[in-house]
């Protein structure tokens, strides 16, 4: 059996009052397996060629100039932050939601990525979607590529080939996992969903698309764990939040389809802690999932803690309820804390 990387989020007891809703799990895998020369002017239109040529000429003159004010002042993006996410793997900060090779100049962050089995070419196929409440068991999948085939060659992104991504569709019992993959493609990690409910099963992954580009792509599927669904409701929105010993906070409001500076900050006794340890080649990842349709962003921070704390980059595409995860490390030992955002 592969070993199991990766770590889980602690589970918290049902709301009160909670609605139940009993569920039937289903099984919809479908198995692994040039431009054209001028015209002459007439004769007698010398003097109107002319102008013409000379007001065309004026134009491109001014066209050029403005691509180069534009780029001489800068991008719009974060330090280190590309647009077509051409960056060495492990450079850090970017971001994984779109299924896409470019965000030309959209903000990073303000689109989501998981929302389909399929993007930019690549389909996730599940072994299975079922899953018993609270027993581990083999979670398998293959990434097809445009011809069908299992995809088998992946870039190596902050130590991993690809980051699996879970959580409950009522944004509770998140995991941050590492399947293996065998030679066929087949990828496989131990998963084990504590409660009954719809769950949300995020790949994260660069691989070269049919043009032979490198993609950054997160495609996402649904679980299903039979029993009693009693939905948890969304704590509420905070910027502190304690796990274990520490005490995590953090500074900066997301903005609507503008990328804005948040700042992580980890406490113990009201201690700044001073020891934070690179954790899959960075200070801390965050993952961002938007409340009722599970939109995903996952960020990385800059390569450099910022005054103790770690600075991430991050847009959001529009108002709602979001709920934030930062995976830090100290000692050794991941420790998740977890944020609700609401953006007006």
């Amino acid at each position: 059996m592969p070993e199991r990387t990766g770590h889980s989020a602690t589970d918290s007891a049902p709301a009160p009052g909670s609605s139940e809703l009993s569920l039937e799990p289903t099984d919809p895998s479908a198995g692994l397996a040039g431009v054209d020369a001028p015209p002459v002017p007439p004769p007698g239109g010398g003097r109107m060629a002319l102008v013409v040529g000379g007001l065309v000429l004026a134009l491109i003159g001014g066209f050029g100039l403005g691509r180069l004010n534009t780029d001489s002042a800068g991008s719009a993006n974060p330090p280190g932050v590309s647009g077509d996410h051409t960056h060495a793997p492990g450079t850090a900060p970017h971001e994984h939601g779109p299924g896409a090779t470019t965000t030309g100049t959209t903000p990073v962050g303000t689109e989501l990525g998981g929302l389909s089995l399929s993007a930019a070419g690549f389909t996730l196929v599940p072994a299975s979607t079922a899953f018993q409440a609270g027993q581990s068991q083999p979670f398998q999948f293959q990434v097809l590529g445009t011809d069908r085939k299992p995809v088998t060659n992946f870039t190596v992104v902050h130590d991993k080939p690809l980051h699996m991504i879970v959580a409950r569709r009522d944004l509770s019992g998140y995991q941050h996992l590492h399947p293996s993959m065998a030679p066929d493609g087949t990828w496989s990690v131990p998963l084990t969903l504590a409660t009954p409910g719809i769950w949300r099963a995020y790949a994260d992954f660069t691989a070269a698309d049919a043009t032979g580009k490198q993609a950054a792509v997160t495609l996402g599927v649904d679980l299903v764990v039979n029993g009693d669904y009693a939905p948890r409701v969304l704590p509420p929105a905070a910027r502190e939040a304690t796990v274990d010993e520490f005490t995590v906070t953090y500074e900066g409001t997301p903005q609507v389809g503008a990328s804005a500076p948040m700042m992580f900050r980890v406490f113990a006794n009201g201690s700044p802690v001073n020891d934070l340890e690179r954790y899959l080649g960075a200070y801390g990842h965050l993952v961002a999932l938007r409340g009722g349709d599970l939109g995903y962003v996952h960020v990385h921070p800059e390569e450099q803690l910022v005054g103790g704390a770690v600075k991430f980059w991050l847009a959001v595409p529009s108002p709602g309820n979001y709920r934030l995860f930062f995976d830090f490390q100290l000692a050794g030992v991941v420790r998740t804390a977890e944020f609700t955002l609401t953006v007006s």
